[in-house]
C-alpha cells in the first residue's frame, strides 16, 4: 500500500442491523441507505441535519435513485418495485428467482440507466445458486451470464461504463468482466483478492479516477483499489462491519460508509458503540454522480 491510511468520522447515529446500499442524491444532496434486517430506508440530509425514514414491506436489500427525482427503484427481499417518495406508494415490478431460497442483495446502475443487481442464499448451508440480474429501461428482467453467487457484492461501473465490477462474498475475490453499451459481458477475470485477515468484500463504489473503494466486511476497513488492482488508499472504521461505500458532499469527495450490528456478540457491541452508525471521511478523490435508473412508472 502506497497511499494514506484515512480515519473516519461518525456522521448518523444510528443503529441499523445491517446498513447498506450506501447512495448520495448529486441533484438533492441528500445521502439514503436502507437497513435490510429493519426493513426501513433512510435519508439524511447533512445540510440541516434532518433525517427521515420509510418503512418498508419487507426487507429492503438494495435501490437505485431514478431519473424522475419523486420515485425509487427498490430491490426489496423478493421483487423489484418504484416507490413515490411523497405518497408512499409502491408498483411491483417484478418477482426475482421465485422458488429459490435466496433474496436481493447488492445493486447499481449502469452508465445506460439500467439497474444490475444480484441475489444471496439465505440457506442453512450457504450455496451459489443466486444469479447477477439486469433490469433494463423497458423493465425486461435478464440474468446475466456470469458465475452463480452465494452474496452478490460489489457491483460497480468503471467511469467509462466498459468494466463491471462483482464478487460472491464468501470467495474473498473482486471480479471485474468487460460490459458492453449493448450489455454484453464477457472476459470475467479476478480484479483482487483479499486474505482471510483482510475479512470479505461488500459493497463498492468506483471515482472519477477510476479506483474501485470496497468496505470490507470484518475488516474494519474500506480499501480503495486503482484500476489495476493495486490498493493505494485505506480507511480505519471504528466497527468491523463495514457494508457500504459512496462519494457524497458538495464535490463528490466526502466518502460515506454504511455499517452494520449483525453478527456481533453483546461484548462486541458493547466495544463497538459505533456498530449500525453511518460514517465519514474527506477521501482526497472525487466521485462521479450516481446514475439514475432510466425506467418509467407507467
Amino acid at each position: 500500500m502506497s497511499g494514506e491510511v484515512f480515519r473516519a468520522s461518525l456522521a448518523v447515529r444510528s443503529r441499523c442491523a445491517l446498513g447498506e446500499g450506501a447512495t448520495w442524491c448529486a441533484r438533492t444532496g441528500r445521502f439514503y441507505w436502507t437497513d435490510i434486517e429493519g426493513a426501513r430506508l433512510y435519508r439524511y440530509d447533512p445540510a440541516t441535519g434532518e433525517r427521515t425514514s420509510w418503512d418498508m414491506p419487507e426487507r429492503l436489500a438494495t435501490f437505485a435513485l431514478c431519473a424522475d427525482p419523486h420515485y425509487l427503484l427498490l430491490g426489496l427481499a423478493t421483487h423489484l418495485a418504484f416507490f413515490d417518495l411523497t405518497t408512499r406508494e409502491m408498483r411491483r415490478i417484478v418477482e426475482v428467482e421465485p422458488g429459490l431460497d435466496t433474496r436481493l442483495n447488492d445493486g447499481r446502475c449502469d452508465r445506460q440507466g439500467r439497474f444490475v443487481f444480484g441475489t444471496k442464499h439465505e440457506g442453512a448451508t450457504l450455496r451459489a445458486v443466486g444469479g447477477f440480474y439486469r433490469l433494463g429501461r423497458d423493465l425486461s428482467l435478464e440474468r446475466l451470464p456470469l458465475p452463480a453467487p452465494a452474496i452478490s457484492n460489489s457491483i460497480a461501473f468503471s467511469p467509462d461504463g466498459a468494466t463491471m465490477y462483482f464478487c460472491d462474498s464468501p470467495t474473498r475475490e473482486i471480479l471485474a468482466c468487460d460490459y458492453g453499451a449493448d450489455g454484453a459481458v464477457g472476459n470475467v477475470r479476478v480484479f483482487t483478492r483479499l486474505t482471510d485477515s483482510d475479512g470479505v468484500p461488500d459493497g463498492s463504489t468506483v471515482d472519477a479516477d477510476g479506483g474501485l473503494w470496497n468496505a470490507q466486511w470484518g475488516g474494519a476497513r474500506v480499501v480503495r483499489y486503482g484500476a489495476d488492482g493495486v490498493e493505494t488508499d485505506r480507511v480505519s472504521v471504528p466497527t468491523s462491519q463495514p457494508s457500504c461505500v459512496a462519494l457524497g458532499g458538495p464535490h463528490l469527495g466526502t466518502l460515506y460508509m454504511t455499517t452494520a450490528r449483525v453478527e456481533l456478540d453483546a461484548a462486541a457491541l458493547a466495544a463497538e458503540h459505533g456498530a449500525g452508525a453511518i460514517f465519514t471521511v474527506p477521501s482526497g478523490r472525487r466521485g462521479l454522480p450516481e446514475p439514475l435508473f432510466g425506467g418509467q412508472w407507467r
